[in-house]
């Protein structure tokens, strides 16, 4: 693996432009002062009660993420790459779903295999043939990305079903402006407070035709044990719409209302942070007590939107990711502007091949895994490690794929040693309406806050960022 990318120092040691003021401010500013900020940031998130819970543990106690008090900078011309590649690449997200659960055209093409659309867990087939509200699909993305070079980004992972972690974004924002006023000071940065009113008219935009003048938008919570509560909670709060759970709804007649001490009131659009399975008893899992009975019919008949669809899990798989170059290509005709993580199927024999002849050297992943869990990175695996992944492999070659082990960017990070060089990646959040495509200047930025780690999830110990897009 090649040396990580500093994205603050260029290869002469000197700081890189966007970085110039604050490695200027970071040589004035004492190393007492940085931590008692930092010390500082943590109460802060503390008395706010910005947590989060990871499931399967033995005692599932709620956690601080841990947040670094250094920004992560990127240029503006930097962030117009980045952005006009998010918008390609979740136009094309969109146009394949539009056509896998309609016309299928790009199956027929032979360019996705049927069989790992239609043998796919997350496939909807009650969705075949379904009209969305505007033919959008996914209307809040959260695309991760990864940078390897000074002019080089790599999607990781696209997040097409119900992407969190916006939350800490704005609150990143919110504490940084609070705790460090003097180096806001000294850089003009783009804001990102507006999310919330971007987010809001992205949902209103996409109502059906059949909603009021001004449609009633709720947001629906799986309820308070869930790990991302807090972020349900703080988003219905920003946004100034109810927060509301499957019980506080009902279906009467194909139309979707809430529960109110006022009466009945009509729902036009829901944001839901419940997944496919729980959303409906009556179509999908008929154990769940978080959804709706009936909602599906009312989505079917066209009077409410559902945010994101049913059935987009289908565009975030990680076997589908392999193909979204040529998916790309394929509905807009265009080279993708941010690249592809190459990657081998395990489902192929030779692919299969490679990556059992080669695994010390790949990070392996399930194809249905998230947070950081089920991989391998075969550079930092034990023996015993590595044994255990080539049986899973041999045994379900279609459950993986692998990926060379990228040299991840590094950013300055405080930590208990003083600033140091940790790796990070950016989650940014693009939004997609029935007018038009929105990107807040910004994003989510993790970081592994451990020495030498890859794995930036805050479930296995990674931190976050504020992310500064400078405005020219």
């Amino acid at each position: 693996m090649r040396l990580a990318f500093d994205e603050m120092k260029g290869t002469d040691g000197l700081a890189r432009p966007a970085y110039a003021e604050l490695a200027k401010w970071l040589g004035e500013v004492r190393p007492d002062v940085l931590d008692y900020r930092r010390k500082e940031a943590e109460l802060l998130f503390r008395r706010i009660g910005i947590t989060f819970a990871v499931y399967g543990e033995a005692d599932a106690q709620e956690r601080l993420i841990p947040f670094d008090v250094i920004p992560r900078i990127l240029s503006s011309s930097e962030w117009d790459t980045l952005s006009r590649g998010l918008e390609q690449r979740v136009k094309a997200i969109n146009a394949y779903l539009r056509d896998i659960y309609g016309r299928r055209e790009i199956l027929k093409a032979g360019i996705v295999p049927e069989d790992l659309v239609f043998q796919n867990p997350v496939f909807r087939p009650e969705m075949n043939g379904q009209k969305v509200p505007h033919d959008i699909y996914v209307h809040i993305a959260g695309i991760d990305v990864v940078r390897v070079d000074a002019d080089t980004f790599y999607v990781l992972e696209d997040n097409a079903r119900t992407p969190s972690g916006v939350s800490y974004m704005l609150e990143n924002r919110e504490i940084m402006m609070r705790l460090f006023p003097e180096l806001f000071s000294r850089h003009r940065v783009a804001p990102v407070e507006n999310y919330p009113d971007e987010l809001l008219a992205t949902l209103k935009s996409l109502a059906p035709d059949s909603a009021p003048g001004d449609p009633n938008v709720v947001l629906l919570t799986p309820g308070v044990y869930n790990s991302a509560y807090y972020e349900h909670s703080f988003l219905a709060d920003k946004l100034g719409i109810d927060l509301v759970e499957g019980r506080d709804l009902f279906v009467k007649a194909g139309i979707v209302y809430m529960r109110t001490t006022q009466g009945a009131r009509r729902v036009d659009v829901i944001y839901r942070r419940v997944d496919d399975d729980f959303l409906d008893p009556l179509t999908f899992r008929p154990d769940s007590a978080l959804g709706v009975a009936g909602l599906m019919s009312a989505y079917q008949a066209g009077n409410v939107t559902l945010s994101n669809a049913v059935g987009t899990g289908i565009a975030d798989d990680k076997a589908i990711y392999s193909y979204m170059p040529d998916i790309l290509k394929f509905y807009l005709g265009e080279e993708p502007i941010l690249k592809n993580v190459p990657t081998w199927r395990c489902r192929e024999p030779e692919h299969l091949t490679y990556v059992l002849e080669h695994i010390e050297e790949l990070v392996v992943k399930e194809v249905h895994g998230s947070g950081g869990y089920g991989m391998l990175i075969g550079p930092m695996a034990d023996k015993a490690q590595i044994a255990a992944f080539r049986t899973k492999l041999k045994l379900d070659p279609k459950g993986f794929i692998a990926q060379p082990t990228l040299a991840l960017s590094t950013c300055p990070t405080c930590v208990e040693v003083g600033v140091a060089p940790r790796h990070v990646d950016l989650r940014p959040f693009v939004l997609s309406g029935r007018d038009r495509i929105r990107i807040v200047p910004g994003g989510l930025t993790r970081v592994a806050m451990k020495q030498g780690s890859l794995v930036v999830n805050s479930s296995q110990g990674g931190g976050t960022k504020d992310t500064w897009v400078l405005d020219t």
